[in-house]
């Protein structure tokens, strides 16, 4: 187990989040499409895991994919960890933060338009955004 993996108790993280940014974030629920705030986000800067801090991605990988949630093309190095997720009868990749094991979303291989062919769709309750912190232009590619 990597040193600086946060490890916090169920109750923990409840006096931590809210009720609904506990059960996205602890219990891999799933906010509604285009009911994000971050969605339409296009200034530059730091997406953040909301639950540690983690920077896990740059503005200037956002992109608009037309599918309702934040999506990105990629992470920051290391920052998150994919897994095998078989619920609700699929076969997904879902995307958790590397540092707290917080669920952020899902990744799928269909957006030939980026430089990865990657759309990290990440539920804007998991995330804080930090402006002006990327040395990019804003919103990349949206």
């Amino acid at each position: 187990m990597s040193p600086n993996k946060i490890i916090k108790t169920d109750a923990e993280w409840r006096a931590q989040l809210g009720d609904f940014e506990f059960k996205v974030l602890r219990e891999a629920e799933t906010e509604r499409p285009w009911t994000g705030e971050l969605l339409e986000e296009k200034r530059a800067g730091i997406y953040r895991c909301r639950a540690c801090g983690t920077e896990l991605f740059r503005s200037d990988t956002k992109f608009d994919s037309h599918c309702g949630w934040p999506s990105f093309f990629q992470a920051e190095n290391d920052a998150v960890t994919l897994l095998e997720d078989n619920t609700h009868g699929m076969v997904r990749v879902e995307a958790r933060c590397a540092a707290c094991d917080s669920h952020l979303g899902h990744v799928f291989p269909d957006a030939p338009q980026t430089p990865t062919g990657d759309r990290f769709c990440i539920n804007s309750v998991s995330l804080t955004f930090d402006e002006g912190d990327a040395d990019s232009d804003a919103g990349g590619a949206v």
